[in-house]
């Protein structure tokens, strides 16, 4: 069964596999201790944070290991806060960040900090002008900003060596969470805090990497204790922290030739999916991404019921739609974008994957997508595309302007799509079609249908239950 969704968790590498068994050998021990076999430990543990050192791009001494790869974020960006609280209270971070920061940023409002977040394009980039207006804009003093190396939604790849230099110029740290880049190569530029996860390269779960440079200002929560420069307490896990630096750098060492290899499959997708299936929209910068992730969005289908028809079809694939969410609201990411969020499939292709298993998805998607559009009732391309051509609208001034009411209360996407896609042509030209929602993805997904099929989103506004979005038909 094709496992597509490394960007979750990576399959277990060969090396990390070996690297496991063998320090559950030979690394059981204390490595605080200074008798044999604590020795044994601590040559382990050192010879581990050496060769992660080395393939994140700093000192030993700098590094640490964490119990995952959130605790680092959470720990980094805790300690940074707390060693520059003189200088300010503020946090950056931008929209689109991984919820861990997210997760962080609230819980820093939440003590009385206040952050502010860099808004991204429809290719989910931020622009460093952006970071930089931000950093120059800000009220009170700048204590961190955060920036993604590459998001773990749409693979879009982040400018994180021209924002360190605008942070740089700024004398605020910048924490780059490189959790779904680390594997593929070092982040480069001036950046001051980097966290990773194991589980992303094709290590064991478990583990975190959290690198702090010379220089910055850092003070760890308590408590605290004497293992990991009393910035990670508790006893390693030495067995999974040896696999994990083992396989960082065999993956590193096979990056160039699988990166060029993955990003031609992945391009396959990217080309072939518009063509065979209609009404989708392909997300994320589409040259400066991960070489292995690529999402896309189909219009009128339920993210949830997709997914499960590809594991029906043994295609293991994730989704960042509100469907598949316990929230019930749209991936924040997709949201920052103004991007459509139904029917939202993420591929991220493991290390190894066939181009006849890329030929399969592609053979097998469209029927799958067609099945789930037929059970929701979805209108079909060409009867959407028609309607009923009442004409134009009358002239401005010369009467009341047509309009048509939706009531799509208490319906979850992609239903208030598929009921405005069925009644836009029973207006004419010009006249205006009200969907009355209280699904919050209908926020998103409407102006997104509107972008994809022609027609004119006019606005929203409070209704007496949820909001009434306003669709002007054009065309």
């Amino acid at each position: 069964m094709p496992y597509f969704d490394a960007a979750s968790s990576a399959p277990l590498h060969p090396v990390a596999r070996q690297a496991l068994l063998a320090a559950l050998d030979e690394g059981w021990a204390d490595p605080a201790r200074l008798y044999r076999e604590g020795r044994r430990a601590r040559l382990l543990l050192d010879a581990a944070r050496e060769a992660a050192a080395e393939a994140v791009g700093c000192r030993p001494d700098e590094l640490v290991f964490t119990p995952s790869g959130t605790r680092a974020v959470h720990d980094g960006i805790a300690g940074a806060l707390a060693g520059r609280r003189r200088a300010g209270r503020r946090l950056i971070v931008s929209a689109v960040e991984h919820s861990s920061v997210l997760h962080a940023a609230d819980a820093h409002e939440a003590d009385g900090g206040t952050v502010t977040e860099v808004p991204v394009d429809r290719t989910g980039r931020v622009a460093p002008d952006a970071y930089a207006a931000a950093l120059r804009e800000a009220p009170d003093g700048v204590a961190l900003a955060c920036l993604q190396s590459a998001n773990h939604e749409v693979g879009t790849v982040q400018p994180t060596t021209e924002v360190a230099e605008e942070c740089a110029a700024a004398d605020v740290p910048l924490l780059v969470d490189a959790a779904q880049s680390l594997g593929w190569g070092r982040t480069e530029g001036n950046w001051s805090l980097l966290t990773a996860s194991a589980h992303k390269w094709g290590g064991p779960a478990g583990v975190g990497l959290l690198a702090v440079r010379k220089g910055v200002r850092f003070r760890a929560a308590p408590p605290a204790d004497e293992r990991e420069s009393g910035r990670s307490p508790g006893f390693e896990n030495l067995p999974a922290i040896v696999a994990a630096a083992a396989s960082l750098r065999a993956v590193q060492a096979e990056a160039t030739a699988e990166a060029e290899r993955l990003r031609g499959l992945v391009g396959r997708i990217r080309a072939r999916v518009p063509e065979l299936v209609p009404e989708v929209e392909v997300v994320g910068d589409p040259e400066r991404r991960l070489p292995h992730l690529v999402t896309f969005s189909c219009l009128y289908v339920d993210g949830e019921a997709l997914l499960h028809e590809l594991d029906r079809a043994e295609f293991s694939v994730s989704s960042g739609s509100s469907c598949t969410s316990s929230t019930l609201t749209p991936s924040h990411v997709l949201r920052a974008m103004g991007v459509l969020s139904e029917g939202n499939v993420r591929v991220s292709l493991p290390r190894g994957t066939a181009g006849a298993e890329v030929d399969r998805f592609l053979e097998v998607l469209p029927g799958v997508v067609a099945r789930v559009r037929d059970h929701l009732g979805a209108p079909r391309r060409a009867d959407a595309a028609a309607g009923r051509d009442r004409g134009p609208c009358p002239e401005p001034g010369s009467g009341p302007e047509p309009e048509l009411v939706v009531d799509s209360l208490g319906k979850r996407c992609p239903i208030p799509v598929i009921e405005l896609a069925k009644v836009i042509g029973e207006v004419p030209v010009g006249g205006v079609v009200t969907v009355l929602s209280d699904d919050e993805a209908a926020r998103l997904d409407i102006p997104a249908w509107c972008e994809m099929r022609g027609q004119t989103y006019v606005g929203e506004r409070a209704a007496e239950r949820g909001v009434a979005y306003r669709v002007r038909r054009r065309a």
